[in-house]
């Protein structure tokens, strides 16, 4: 997911000021592949310097296309773990809010008013809001994030990646993330043209019977109208089908996703035919593949770190954490080194997956995300204890419940034992009046 979205912002910054900018975005490939550790040191590239950036901003690599994205993620990923970012990538983030309430991807000079030059789009303040929801200490910034996005609703229901641009599954499930996350009912945020969020992003979704990705989302329509199967969109329109935001908990698993063609189609019996989509597409290898790069079409296809972490806190959401098991372990064996070499928010991404499958992110195949993810940035306001597994919470609970039993029945014990002895001193009291009579 980070990768490509953070591809997109470059294309559409660069599509924005007609500049040539294609050095300054990695491949997908090279970001997304872990370093060769056998490569030797003259095959390697040489690294580029170290950027500059300004006080609470997390990593350490230029910031122009995924500085408010990163920035929100990986803050999003501390409060799932009990930990308070500092308060200056708090203040960084707040600072790059426009007074419409948009957020740009990266503004270099949050002094200098928002204007007509300045590119903002929904991911980012979709990613920001979530953030401010999470920090539960910025209502007014939340909301006035919620009001730009809700001003940049197109007709048909959903988000574009900027105002105005067409609705794509990712960008709309987003969007739907964060207002259920501020607390908006998503379903009754309709547009002008009187269509929800979750009609927009069923348009995304293909049918069962399809001779290609039956069961997937399409990120867009092509040319020519029609969907491809797209795994990102996939889950991300799996998790705004069921109205989740980017950290969320598992739910008890249940019976595999089967796909089916229901009329008219719900938002839920959408995102259920996606997750059968994603537990084939993860079946044998237990992670998902980038799609090939250009004039590369006969390599091996490289494996999709992000995406993999992505459809895995979908899939546990909604109830499929067990097809997803195999994929996490398939994350903690291989994912670290993905995310060493891509910064904070691929250390949120599997934080978000750990969250979500009751994993320790602090020993995560060894690895603490937690503890490396917290060195890109700021050090943090403080750390609280470890939260608790869904497995404790349900033993405290059950606990708990066993502690009010025992003790209701100490108190009936305690009730029946004092009338008792009030009947018997009664007893007593009017056998010495009758031999005083």
């Amino acid at each position: 997911m980070t990768v490509r979205r953070r591809a997109a912002r470059s294309a559409a910054a660069c599509a924005a000021f007609a500049v040539l900018c294609v050095a300054a975005v990695p491949s997908a490939a090279s970001a997304a592949a872990p370093a060769d550790a056998s490569a030797s040191t003259d095959e390697r590239a040489p690294a580029a310097p170290p950027v500059e950036l300004p006080a609470g901003m997390y990593g350490t690599t230029d910031p122009t296309y995924d500085g408010v994205w990163r920035q929100s993620l990986a803050m999003l990923a501390q409060r799932a773990v009990n930990v308070m970012p500092a308060k200056s990538a708090v203040k960084w983030l707040l600072g790059q809010q426009c007074d419409s309430g948009a957020f740009p991807a990266y503004r270099p000079a949050p002094t200098k008013p928002c204007d007509a030059t300045t590119v903002v789009d929904t991911n980012s303040t979709a990613a920001a809001v979530q953030t401010l929801a999470a920090l539960a200490k910025y209502p007014d910034a939340m909301n006035n994030g919620m009001s730009w996005l809700a001003s940049a609703q197109n007709k048909d229901g959903g988000w574009g990646y900027s105002a105005g641009a067409p609705s794509d599954a990712n960008s709309t499930a987003l969007v739907i993330g964060a207002l259920a996350a501020g607390g908006a009912p998503v379903g009754k945020r309709v547009s002008t043209d009187g269509r929800s969020p979750y009609q927009a992003l069923i348009g995304f979704a293909i049918p069962c019977d399809a001779k290609e990705g039956g069961g997937a989302f399409g990120y867009q329509p092509d040319t020519s109208g029609k969907l491809l199967p797209n795994a990102d969109a996939t889950a991300a329109g799996l998790l705004g089908g069921v109205g989740k935001r980017m950290v969320t908990t598992g739910v008890e698993p249940g019976p595999a996703p089967d796909c089916q063609d229901l009329h008219p189609l719900t938002p839920e019996r959408a995102a259920r035919n996606g997750a059968a989509y994603l537990v084939k597409a993860l079946a044998g290898t237990g992670h998902l593949d980038q799609p090939p790069m250009p004039g590369a079409e006969d390599s091996a296809p490289l494996p999709d770190y992000g995406n993999t972490a992505d459809a895995v806190v979908a899939l546990t959401t909604a109830g499929y954490g067990d097809q997803a098991a195999a994929s996490m372990k398939w994350l903690e064996k291989n994912a670290a080194g993905w995310a060493k070499q891509n910064g904070p928010a691929a250390y949120a991404q599997l934080i978000f997956a750990a969250h979500t499958t009751s994993t320790d992110p602090r020993t995560f195949g060894g690895t603490d995300l937690v503890k490396a993810l917290n060195a890109t940035g700021p050090a943090p306001k403080w750390i609280g204890p470890k939260p608790l597994t869904t497995a404790e919470q349900q033993k405290v609970l059950s606990d708990q419940k066993e502690e009010r039993s025992s003790m209701s029945g100490n108190l009936w014990t305690i009730a029946i034992g004092l009338v008792a002895a009030f009947a018997i001193r009664t007893l007593f009291v009017m056998r010495a009046k009758r031999r005083r009579s």
